[in-house]
């Protein structure tokens, strides 16, 4: 028997439409009964490829025991966390401030009034480790409620008061300067595991926000800090060595084992930042990576739409990492005994395995140099070995398709054109940035969601940042400016909607949500970059194509907004200090006039795109209707590229030479 969440597009809610738990989607029938019945409501937040959201779907709400205590005494809501990253990030805060600490499952009490006074993560079935039994817990909950009701509300709006406290932003006097970028470099040099790369002990995350600003702004030895993470996590097994793409992190501080979820934006911005780094060291590894990483997306994420799908889950057949692991006896089915052989040697699988039940994580780090294939038999065993795997039941995808995560991916695939010179990442990203156009762009308006031909839920923040800044970046591989028109328009409606005039920076959401406690400034960058770090940045840059004061104006807002925190907690703050970097570096400004096609124009962006050149700007038309093409035309001699930077322009030059030249 089904429960509400039936009718439900999310696949994470769809997996638990048949629970017994009489769940409801978030929305009016659902809150209005909490305050019809003066229950408190269960709300339960995660997604599709959530690992233990599983687990405790399997333990406790499959279990008619607890929903029959759920169904007696509480509202249960179920909420897609990438669905409603507002709902997400204002309960995250607050099961932080009663814990300590956050992830998912997250599970929240709430008062009718939405305001919350009891969460956690995941709680098991019966007492373990510290935690309390979820039964016992729901009991002792509902006990409370119904006999000092009072104090629980009053405990739930004390507790609101401080969440809004602390989510309080203000204003700025000036933009931060350089010493900022010290304090953070300084941090991540604290924080550096020198052995395996990566900043921190395990779990590790992959932190493309910290490589990004230490290519960008960091010495000799920080640079160091940066190439050693990126070969450890490419030598890991947290990186997919057969199908490209990276897990969503680490369980142990040598990269290997992962947690083996694969999400799209962890992938766009890794992708990204493997470019950056080719582009800054010339290490040909990286652009191995990035071009492995885009192919995955391509292969395993692309919807027909043109869009990309959001990820595929850790588990399959009931187990986490099945798909991904092999014994020897599989790899030799695979590939022969004597190719099967020395790939086990070249890949660490071994007969004790690394991991669960005597299997291998496909990994590079443990085997002697002695082992290592040639490149090209190395490409082709792996090959071999992911058509072998793709026969096995794979992981479940979750096919819904997100505005911001799918404006990163537009990036990386622009960029991956930019770099490598696939026109497939062009035509990619082409593809993405039509889909969002006509199936996400309604009456005016961005949406976040779509799934099987429908689109749902108005878009946040950061859907309409990362979508301008995707493209921007497209303009910058394509040069058609009809992208660059459509950035401004929805520029023009991001700052309608989140700017705050008054103190500076954007809100997450529109002045008229009715079902959010509060509206915050999302400022943190955590796995993706804050919402204000993504506004900021994304019109920052295009404030230097159309040369908007306007633009510029409120990316500086939000730097100055969050300047205080920024140096209180620099770390805390990576991305952000990334658009700083931005704003305080002179841009250098490339434009060619000629035909964006033609061979010898070709030529002169070869030598833009190979260089790391952070912040820079590229145009390139034959006509003088942008603003950076204004009174530039055209030459007999063929194209013209015109250098600035800051305000000081160098005599136009017509060969990739005199070009280089002025690049370097």
């Amino acid at each position: 028997m089904s429960n509400h969440l039936a009718g439900s597009l999310s696949p994470y809610l769809l997996q638990h439409a048949h629970n017994p738990v009489d769940w409801f989607p978030w929305g009016e029938a659902a809150l209005a009964k909490a305050r019809s019945e003066a229950k408190p409501i269960f709300l339960s937040i995660g997604y599709s490829a959530c690992h233990w959201c599983h687990v405790m779907e399997r333990e406790s709400f499959e279990d008619p025991a607890v929903a029959e205590v759920l169904n007696a005494h509480f509202v249960s809501i179920k909420v897609d966390r990438e669905e409603r990253p507002d709902l997400d990030d204002l309960y995250m805060d607050a099961v932080q401030t009663l814990t300590g600490r956050g992830g998912w499952p997250m599970s929240v009490w709430l008062t009718p009034d939405l305001e919350p006074f009891y969460g956690g993560t995941y709680f098991p079935p019966e007492p373990r480790g510290g935690m309390p039994g979820f039964i016992p817990l729901l009991t002792r909950i509902a006990e409370v409620w119904r006999e000092d009701r009072s104090g629980v509300v009053a405990q739930a709006g004390s507790l609101a008061t401080e969440l809004r406290r602390q989510a309080a932003v203000e204003r700025g006097d000036g933009l931060p300067d350089d010493a900022w970028f010290k304090a953070a470099l300084q941090q991540l040099r604290q924080g550096f595991d020198a052995r395996w790369g990566g900043f921190g002990p395990a779990p590790k995350f992959p932190q493309p926000m910290a490589v990004e600003l230490i290519l960008a702004r960091g010495g000799a030895e920080d640079q160091l800090m940066a190439r050693r993470t990126l070969d450890a996590m490419w030598e890991g097994g947290m990186y997919d060595h057969l199908g490209g793409g990276f897990a969503r992190y680490s369980v142990d501080d040598r990269w290997l084992v992962p947690h083996f979820e694969k999400m799209l934006y962890d992938n766009a911005q890794l992708a990204a930042c493997y470019l950056t780094a080719f582009q800054a060291t010339g290490e040909p590894r990286y652009a191995q990576v990035a071009r492995e990483t885009l192919d995955y997306l391509l292969r395993d994420l692309q919807d027909p739409s043109g869009g990309f799908h959001s990820s595929e889950d850790a588990d399959s057949e009931g187990e986490e990492g099945k798909f991904y692991a092999f014994t020897p006896a599989e790899v030799r089915n695979a590939l022969g005994e004597a190719d099967g052989a020395r790939f086990c040697a070249a890949f660490g699988i071994t007969a004790g395995g690394n991991f669960e039940h005597g299997r291998s994580v496909v990994h590079r780090f443990s085997s002697e140099a002695s082992a290592r294939l040639p490149e090209g038999e190395d490409r082709a065993l792996r090959e071999k070995l992911r058509l072998w795997r793709d026969r096995r039941v794979r992981p479940a995808k979750d096919d819904k398709v997100l505005a911001a995560w799918n404006g990163l991916a537009l990036s990386a695939m622009a960029r991956g054109f930019q770099v490598l010179g696939d026109p497939r990442y062009l035509d990619a990203a082409r593809a993405c940035a039509a889909f969002l156009r006509r199936d996400l762009w309604r009456d005016g308006r961005l949406l976040r969601v779509w799934r099987q031909g429908q689109a749902h839920t108005p878009g946040f923040l950061e859907d309409s940042a990362a979508v301008v800044e995707g493209l921007v970046d497209l303009y910058e591989a394509g040069f058609d400016p009809a992208w660059l028109r459509w950035a401004e328009t929805l520029a023009e409606d991001l700052l309608a909607r989140f700017q705050d005039p008054a103190e500076g920076g954007f809100f997450s959401t529109e002045a008229d949500q009715a079902d959010l406690l509060f509206r915050q400034k999302p400022g943190f960058d955590n796995a993706l970059p804050g919402g204000n770090t993504l506004a900021a940045r994304a019109l920052l840059r295009l404030s230097r194509h159309l040369q908007r004061e306007d633009f510029r104006q409120a990316a500086e807002g939000a730097l100055r907004c969050f300047a205080a925190w920024m140096q209180r907690a620099p770390r805390a703050f990576l991305g952000m200090l990334g658009v700083l970097d931005l704003a305080l570096r002179e841009p250098v400004e490339v434009a060619i006039s000629g035909d964006p096609g033609s061979p010898a124009v070709q030529a002169l962006l070869a030598e833009v795109h190979r260089r790391h050149l952070p912040g820079r700007v590229l145009s390139a038309s034959e006509d003088q209707l942008l603003p950076l093409h204004e009174a530039r035309g055209l030459s007999t001699a063929g194209p013209f590229a015109f250098v600035c930077r800051g305000h000081t322009c160098a005599r136009p030059v017509t060969s990739p030479a005199e070009l280089a030249a002025l690049l370097h």
